[in-house]
């Protein structure tokens, strides 16, 4: 796979995440949903943190801009990476399956980014109201802004746990929880792939060390 194919996928991703997150912010108030079948909803959230909503500030002792921040400058220097990842495999002609799945990943880690970076700066609140693209009043700074997520798949509802099991017995629980976006999808199917098809994506390293080793 070229660098030319890896582009086009990174911004056809990048694309439909974005289009599907303004649309949201722009048509949805802060925690409306619309069902899709019983177990698909559109339900928009915004995530100021990491991975399930997790806060730096709920583990350093530092405020919760500042956690934000170095979240986001976190996020900046990690697409580096990846980003020079890509480009040094796409170089060396890597497996196909290896320059997808890392073309995935980048794409999705660079769709959050532009939501934390940008979206304090050119949206509004989305408290009550549906918010305005390019407003006149901002929610927040430059690198402060919350990531859009709407994708939520309650599969199971409010179930309970036989009472045999130990510690959840009687306890409710549902499944799926984590509400996520096309970006949060993609990195996903990224790391998915890299873990199914490790050894196609990783073929001469495996077989250097299987020498290495004999």
């Amino acid at each position: 796979m070229n660098l030319k194919r890896s582009l086009i996928l990174i911004a056809t991703i990048l694309l439909i995440d974005q289009i599907s997150k303004i649309y949201i912010k722009t048509h949805f108030e802060y925690q409306q949903s619309v069902e899709v079948f019983k177990w698909f909803k559109i339900l928009f959230i915004e995530n100021s943190g990491a991975a399930w909503g997790t806060k730096l500030n709920d583990f350093l002792p530092v405020s919760e801009a500042t956690g934000k921040l170095i979240l986001t400058i976190f996020r900046l220097f990690a697409i580096v990476g990846i980003g020079y990842w890509l480009y040094d495999i796409i170089r060396k002609n890597s497996a196909r399956i290896l320059i997808i799945a890392v073309s995935l990943i980048f794409a999705g880690a660079l769709g959050n980014i532009i939501d934390s970076v940008f979206y304090g700066v050119v949206f509004n609140d989305s408290y009550n109201q549906v918010a305005t693209f390019f407003s006149d009043e901002p929610y927040g700074k430059l690198f402060h802004g919350r990531v859009v997520d709407m994708l939520y798949f309650p599969i199971i509802q409010d179930a309970v746990w036989p009472e045999w099991m130990p510690i959840v017995g009687g306890n409710t629980f549902s499944f799926f929880e984590p509400v996520f976006n096309i970006a949060d999808s993609a990195i996903s199917i990224g790391v998915a792939m890299l873990i199914i098809f490790n050894k196609k994506a990783f073929p001469k390293k495996i077989q250097e060390e299987v020498e290495v080793k004999s």
